[in-house]
């Protein structure tokens, strides 16, 4: 992979000097995970960052006998900052929910990086205050109907992630159990939701891609409150 390529790839390196690139990519491993394959597993010691190529993955956390999704990522993210900044071990599961291609920079070479580079240093802070700012937003929401928790969790799913298509914008179609999960209701909630919005032709199932195509951005965002 070429730097400018990597940096357009990911948010986390746009601000980062080519020197930081060429070094970074001279050090990089790369992986490849076949679906529901566990990548990183809790109570692991923290020993790289991974950057997600392609595919999607699941945090997840076990709480008594269940698994409960916190977050889905996709092409362009990354996962396991936290374990090798704080030196404790992982406090998450990441499940690989499709096939998916990953890149990693085993933690010294990483943290080495962050104290050459201080642009590359603000920019971790801000994307890693950005996840803070979203989980505060689950919290606030959490006396909110379920309609417009699940309209939350899309919608922020769809700015992250979506990708223009000839009718509308594209996104993996995430399991209901997990979008229940993170919009903190049933998934009987979660599927009759869905069910409504297809019904208004706000959100379309396409089966043959794996995908939701979302025809009514606006009007799923108003329902969010963000508008």
């Amino acid at each position: 992979m070429q730097p400018d390529t990597f940096a357009d790839l990911y948010p986390l390196f746009s601000a980062a000097s080519p020197e930081t690139l060429d070094w970074l990519l001279s050090v990089a491993t790369y992986h490849d995970y076949p679906a529901n394959r566990a990548v990183v597993m809790e109570d692991a010691w923290g020993n790289a960052v991974y950057f997600i190529e392609a595919g999607w993955v699941k945090v997840r956390r076990q709480i008594d006998d269940n698994f409960v999704t916190l977050a889905v990522l996709g092409k362009g993210d990354f996962f396991g900052e936290m374990a090798i900044l704080d030196e404790s071990p992982r406090s998450t599961d990441v499940v690989a929910m499709t096939a998916v291609k990953l890149i990693s920079i085993s933690a010294q070479r990483f943290i080495q990086t962050l104290f050459k580079d201080p642009q590359l240093h603000h920019r971790l802070l801000q994307l890693m205050v950005q996840r803070l700012r979203q989980s505060n937003l689950r919290f606030q929401l959490r006396h909110q109907p379920p309609a417009v928790k699940l309209a939350n969790t899309l919608t922020a799913l769809q700015e992250a992630y979506g990708q223009p298509v000839e009718d509308g914008v594209e996104l993996f179609d995430i399991p209901a159990q997990d979008l229940a999960d993170l919009s903190d209701i049933t998934i009987d909630e979660t599927a009759k939701i869905l069910i409504k919005l297809d019904e208004k032709g706000w959100i379309i199932r396409d089966v043959s891609r794996s995908s939701l195509i979302f025809r009514n951005t606006k009007q799923l965002a108003h329902l969010a409150g963000r508008l």
